[in-house]
């Protein structure tokens, strides 16, 4: 979440999002292995794959607008492997939509902080 906020504070907008995305999948990884499995986490960059793997074990659902918040970063996440989908993340990427991607963000890592098996 630093990382995002220097990129943020910089004006690099598509990397505060990336940094973002990098957060929230770091965190819910961790989250995955303390729910389902801390020796078999899997390799992959879904957000919303990774944690419907444990939002049963969660004593509320999660809102529809956090998986909306994680759909987004993972399609900058992906945006990464792909140079023609990245240039056109960048065109569309400006300040007001990082900005409000990195608060959301902060809310839903703060959240994701809290979660205990």
């Amino acid at each position: 979440m630093k990382a995002a906020k220097v990129m943020l504070d910089s004006g690099m907008w598509i990397y505060t999002v990336f940094m973002c995305q990098q957060a929230i999948e770091k965190l819910v990884k961790g989250k995955y292995g303390l729910f389902v499995n801390a020796e078999n986490v899997p390799h992959v960059h879904s957000i919303t794959q990774l944690v419907k793997e444990f939002e049963d074990d969660l004593s509320e659902p999660v809102e529809d607008e956090y998986y909306d918040l994680f759909e987004t970063l993972t399609a900058h996440y992906l945006s990464s492997r792909y140079p023609d989908f990245q240039r056109h993340l960048e065109t569309i990427t400006k300040e007001e939509k990082a900005r409000e991607i990195y608060l959301k963000t902060k809310e839903v890592f703060a959240w994701l902080k809290t979660l205990k098996p």
